[in-house]
């Protein structure tokens, strides 16, 4: 078999070929950057002081969701101020102090008028786990600039147990 088929130019071909790969060489150049900045990127604490909390509040009755609530801390800045003007990621949750160290808690994150899901996590009080030192580490969807960012919560009781977080997050 000859080089091209028969019927076309190899000039054609060739150009296609280089218009191909240079493509190909950009869109890999926009992967790679993309990998670095998700590896290497300054983070961020919120809430942005300690003398400040951010409470999160389980619904009731017992394994039932909350409402959706925006996340605020104890002063009323909110996370997604943060995201306002810039895209960005949660990386970190950490659950600093529950109020029934004997309960479960799954929480929902999610942002927008349709509550994209973000991340969920399950915890629990030192008394259901072996270390207090709860934290997860979040490889979830990129927040938009300008989106609002929603919490909801639950625990197996039927009182709206809370739970202490703080959250780690970077913007691009």
């Amino acid at each position: 078999m000859s080089y091209p088929p028969q019927g076309l130019d190899k000039a054609d071909v060739l150009a296609d070929l280089d218009t191909l790969l240079s493509r190909l060489t950009e869109t890999r150049a926009e992967y790679i950057d993309d990998i670095n900045d998700a590896l290497n990127h300054p983070t961020y604490i919120f809430p942005g002081d300690t003398d400040l909390t951010c409470t999160f509040t389980a619904g009731q009755p017992a394994d039932t969701f909350g409402a959706w609530a925006e996340i605020a801390d104890s002063e009323a800045t909110t996370l997604s101020s943060l995201f306002a003007a810039a895209p960005g990621h949660i990386t970190v949750i950490q659950e600093e102090e529950v109020s029934d160290q004997n309960t479960r808690y799954q929480l929902e994150i999610a942002y927008g008028a349709a509550k994209t899901h973000i991340t969920s996590q399950r915890f629990a009080g030192s008394g259901k786990f072996q270390s207090p030192d709860n934290h997860a580490r979040v490889f979830a969807t990129e927040i938009p600039a300008g989106e609002t960012v929603y919490y909801r919560m639950k625990s197996n009781t039927a009182v709206a147990d809370t739970a202490l977080v703080h959250l780690r997050y970077h913007t691009h």
